[in-house]
């Protein structure tokens, strides 16, 4: 029986990248050695690491004006680096606090400098975005911080702010990166954690237009500038080899598939069938504002708590597992990312519907 993972990350993986992962684990490639013992700097992981850079390129429409970069650490260790390299001394930072990450994010930049809320959500329990023409933006800003997709109260920014002329906008893309078309020029930073779209934990991918890695304070630490990633293509150390191997793979199922064209039409397809059943439900409910919906993680709640865990144990046992939802919010939350194909939503749903009946 297939398991569905719903899990909000590490997450689902594409069956397709798994087995060959699998495949080449102990042997990669005919040379004796598994990938994971492959040296960094020689000829076979080079060649990893070359693709799995273009295969993003290719896939997200990257000019060469940006440098993709493998770090370690973490999309959170982000929320520090990049106060660290881009909060200019004298000016402040505007940030968007639309969910926890966000929150932490603010919290580490503060740190390092001057930053403000140009909009918070947290009073209403981050159940939508904050209107833009709410927002108290200032245009002196030495950048604009936003996450893209919230994955504890499940809320997604449908479009983004508009771009101020010297205003860098950074963006937070952990959890939605690579599952719909953007246009990567409105941004001068994008980061994200691999194991939600991209791969398994490992690994931090950072898009970052090559000048603003000029703005780095000299008092940096060589491992924290963005700049020393750029310079050594992100073999000044040694990189975490597997986790960028199966970027490497994941983004080779995505061109294979039809790159996002495709896999943004399966996404919208998922979400709208869910959503589509939580809306006519009268025993679901979803606590998110429908302009601000995630089609990544979808979070919705039974009639009590005690329902709700009921529910993710009981699904658990159908093979429909990672279901309970973050442990500041409970109740539960469906991760529906790439990997996870339509069947999966459509046994969910037929599952919601038979525990609905026997519980209401």
């Amino acid at each position: 029986m297939t398991v569905y993972n719903f899990s909000a990350g590490p997450a689902m993986l594409p069956a397709k990248v798994m087995e060959r992962a699998q495949a080449e684990f102990c042997n990669y490639k005919d040379c004796g050695n598994g990938i994971v013992e492959l040296s960094h700097r020689g000829a076979l992981f080079t060649e990893v690491i070359e693709r799995a850079e273009q295969n993003f390129r290719d896939i997200m429409g990257i000019s060469d004006d940006y440098a993709v970069c493998f770090i370690q650490g973490g999309a959170s260790m982000q929320f520090a680096m990049l106060a660290m390299n881009l909060l200019e001394k004298g000016k402040s930072a505007d940030y968007a606090d639309t969910g926890v990450w966000s929150a932490k994010a603010f919290k580490e930049a503060k740190l390092f400098g001057d930053a403000k809320l140009v909009c918070s959500s947290k009073e209403t329990k981050y159940d939508h975005i904050p209107a833009f023409d709410t927002w108290t933006r200032n245009p002196n800003a030495t950048y604009l911080h936003i996450t893209s997709n919230n994955t504890v109260a499940g809320t997604q920014y449908a479009k983004f702010p508009e771009v101020l002329p010297g205003v860098p906008m950074i963006a937070d893309m952990s959890s939605d990166i690579m599952s719909r078309k953007i246009n990567v020029n409105d941004f001068g930073l994008i980061y994200a954690g691999a194991q939600k779209n991209l791969g398994p934990s490992g690994v931090a991918l950072v898009v970052i237009r090559k000048d603003l890695a000029e703005r780095t304070p000299e008092n940096v630490p060589t491992m924290l500038r963005y700049s020393t990633y750029i310079e050594n293509r992100s073999l000044f150390n040694t990189p975490p080899t597997f986790a960028i191997y199966m970027l490497a793979l994941v983004t080779d199922w995505v061109k294979e598939v039809g790159g996002l064209d495709v896999i943004e039409k399966w996404n919208d397809e998922k979400a709208a069938k869910l959503y589509a059943y939580l809306d006519k439900s009268e025993f679901y409910r979803s606590p998110v504002a429908k302009d601000s919906r995630s089609k990544m993680n979808v979070v919705f709640r039974t009639p009590s708590e005690e329902l709700d865990a009921a529910f993710v144990k009981a699904a658990a046992a159908e093979q429909l597992t990672g279901l309970k939802g973050h442990r500041l919010v409970g109740g539960i939350r469906a991760s529906i990312y790439n990997a996870m194909p339509l069947a999966g939503v459509e046994k969910l749903i037929a599952f919601m519907d038979d525990f609905a009946s026997k519980n209401a």
